[in-house]
């Protein structure tokens, strides 16, 4: 099945103004900040409850480390969106969805 390229939006988005952007970037980082600690202590819970329901002793270990994991990964992901969408607001390159010039049909 071939790849289709989404059509581009003729409308340019709206930028926010100054402070109210400024508070969404800080409500962006912040959120990075916390969910790493988040998904450590999630992932510890739920690993001390299922230690105490099945009898075992290493399964909450196994939660914080499976938290941490899961946790940098998806810091990681929002890390990477971040910096892409700082990218192409500030040079203002938008996709066309044409393609390269230099392919061949």
């Amino acid at each position: 099945m071939p790849f289709n390229r989404p059509i581009p939006n003729s409308k340019p988005h709206a930028k926010l103004s100054s402070g109210i952007g400024a508070i969404a970037e800080a409500e962006k980082l912040m959120q990075i900040a916390l969910l790493l600690p988040s998904a450590a202590v999630i992932g510890w819970l739920a690993g001390a409850f299922l230690d105490h329901k099945l009898h075992q002793s290493w399964i909450a270990i196994a939660g914080i480390v499976f938290g941490c994991i899961s946790g940098l990964v998806y810091v990681i992901r929002m890390a990477m969106a971040a910096e892409r969408d700082s990218r192409t607001g500030s040079d203002g390159g938008e996709e066309t969805g044409k393609g390269s010039s230099n392919l061949k049909a």
